[in-house]
């Protein structure tokens, strides 16, 4: 079977771009209005940032057999499409940053997180527990029935990340009582992202789970860069080209 990639790595490029224009964008325009939110809140705000990297699956699974219509996203991009929630197991339901049905059966289900400085500390913890708990409750959801018979469905997970010197620097850890696990001695966030990445795919929580790095002034080019083969780009593309193309091939 043939898979077609998308040209990902230049899309890829092209979302990192748009991520840093719109950050930068959302700041302008609300220190204008006189109204900036605290720390870069303002960027959050705007709603916009990772919509290249739903432009970026979208093609990869338009481009491996499935349609327009079959893809559901909540990209600013895409509000004709935003039909994004699905039935929880330990709560009702979870809004998506991108669903794939086909045929009334769940094919894919994709989360897209970004954590920027100057503090990679505020958001850490939360963020793991988001990505522990989205996937935990899907999966129960899924063995109870909430998505009558789907076939296991494809779960990726990408995080874009600032290439900052705060981002790679050691971070002490302490544990009152008991040991931490070795792999988070002088870890830096960086790092630990990783971590949580490649456990997140051991522990089949995910299929793909994607750490990306950028500095801040990649709004032009869209450098970016990896910590790993596992947790690199091409495994979630490539996952998520397979699974999709074994989908439309059955029909």
């Amino acid at each position: 079977m043939s898979l077609d990639l998308a040209n990902y790595e230049e899309r890829a490029r092209q979302a990192v771009a748009l991520f840093w224009a719109t950050r930068m964008g959302a700041r302008i325009r609300q220190a204008q209005k006189g109204v900036l939110d605290v720390g870069d809140r303002a960027a959050v705000t705007a709603g916009k940032n990772m919509d290249g990297f739903v432009a970026l699956v979208k093609a990869v699974v338009e481009k491996n057999g499935l349609s327009e219509s079959e893809i559901f996203s909540g990209a600013e991009l895409e509000r004709r499409q935003r039909q994004v929630t699905l039935p929880g197991f330990y709560r009702p339901v979870k809004d998506w940053d991108l669903l794939v049905v086909h045929r009334e059966r769940l094919v894919a289900a994709l989360e897209f997180k970004s954590q920027i400085g100057p503090s990679f500390g505020n958001n850490f913890n939360n963020r793991c527990e988001e990505a522990i708990g989205t996937a935990t409750d899907l999966w129960v959801a899924y063995r109870e029935g909430a998505f009558g018979d789907s076939p296991r469905p494809f779960l990726g997970y990408l995080m874009l990340l600032e290439d900052a010197a705060r981002s790679r620097s050691p971070v002490q850890v302490k544990s009152d009582h008991f040991a931490v696990f070795r792999e988070f001695e002088g870890a830096s966030y960086a790092a630990r992202y990783e971590i949580l990445c490649r456990k997140l795919v051991q522990e089949r929580l995910y299929e793909a789970a994607t750490l990306l790095l950028s500095p801040r002034d990649e709004e032009v080019n869209g450098a970016y860069g990896e910590m790993s083969e596992m947790t690199g780009l091409k495994r979630l593309v490539t996952g998520l080209a397979g699974h999709v193309a074994e989908v439309a091939a059955l029909g």
